[in-house]
Protein backbone atom coordinates (compact mmCIF):
# COMPACT_ATOMS: atom_id res chain seq x y z
CA UNK A 1 0.00 0.00 0.00
CA UNK A 2 0.99 3.61 -0.68
CA UNK A 3 1.29 5.83 2.48
CA UNK A 4 -1.19 9.00 2.53
CA UNK A 5 0.41 12.37 3.25
CA UNK A 6 -0.99 14.36 6.13
CA UNK A 7 -2.35 17.78 5.53
CA UNK A 8 0.07 20.25 7.33
CA UNK A 9 -3.05 21.35 9.69
CA UNK A 10 -1.08 19.86 12.25
CA UNK A 11 1.91 22.51 11.76
CA UNK A 12 2.32 25.91 13.70
CA UNK A 13 1.55 28.87 11.90
CA UNK A 14 4.57 31.02 11.64
CA UNK A 15 4.55 34.26 13.23
CA UNK A 16 4.57 37.24 11.00
CA UNK A 17 3.86 40.63 11.37
CA UNK A 18 0.58 42.31 12.70
CA UNK A 19 0.04 44.37 9.15
CA UNK A 20 0.30 40.81 7.13
CA UNK A 21 -1.82 38.11 9.46
CA UNK A 22 -5.38 39.23 7.01
CA UNK A 23 -3.47 38.16 4.30
CA UNK A 24 -3.46 34.51 3.08
CA UNK A 25 -1.30 32.95 0.61
CA UNK A 26 -1.54 29.17 -0.77
CA UNK A 27 -0.28 27.07 -3.49
CA UNK A 28 -2.51 24.90 -4.92
CA UNK A 29 -2.31 21.13 -6.64
CA UNK A 30 -1.13 22.88 -9.76
CA UNK A 31 1.52 24.71 -8.14
CA UNK A 32 0.04 28.08 -8.63
CA UNK A 33 0.40 30.54 -6.00
CA UNK A 34 -3.52 31.77 -5.07
CA UNK A 35 -3.12 35.05 -3.03
CA UNK A 36 -6.05 37.37 -1.70
CA UNK A 37 -4.74 40.50 -1.82
CA UNK A 38 -3.74 43.13 -4.05
CA UNK A 39 0.55 43.17 -4.99
CA UNK A 40 0.34 47.17 -4.89
CA UNK A 41 -0.40 46.30 -1.36
CA UNK A 42 2.62 44.00 -0.29
CA UNK A 43 4.78 46.58 -2.17
CA UNK A 44 3.82 49.59 0.23
CA UNK A 45 4.38 47.33 3.11
CA UNK A 46 7.66 46.47 1.90
CA UNK A 47 8.89 50.07 0.83
CA UNK A 48 7.34 51.03 4.90
CA UNK A 49 9.74 48.34 6.58
CA UNK A 50 12.55 46.89 4.48
CA UNK A 51 15.63 48.86 3.61
CA UNK A 52 17.04 48.99 0.25
CA UNK A 53 20.24 48.19 0.15
CA UNK A 54 20.62 49.60 -3.85
CA UNK A 55 19.81 53.06 -2.03
CA UNK A 56 22.48 53.15 0.18
CA UNK A 57 24.93 55.58 0.15
CA UNK A 58 28.08 53.23 1.33
CA UNK A 59 27.63 51.71 -2.23
CA UNK A 60 27.20 54.25 -4.53
CA UNK A 61 30.13 56.10 -3.35
CA UNK A 62 31.98 52.30 -3.85
CA UNK A 63 30.52 51.87 -7.35
CA UNK A 64 32.32 54.87 -8.53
Amino acid sequence: MAKKNKLKSDAPKPTVHAELKQMDIRVNEMGEIIRDYDIDDINEFLDKNVKDKKLNDDNASAAS
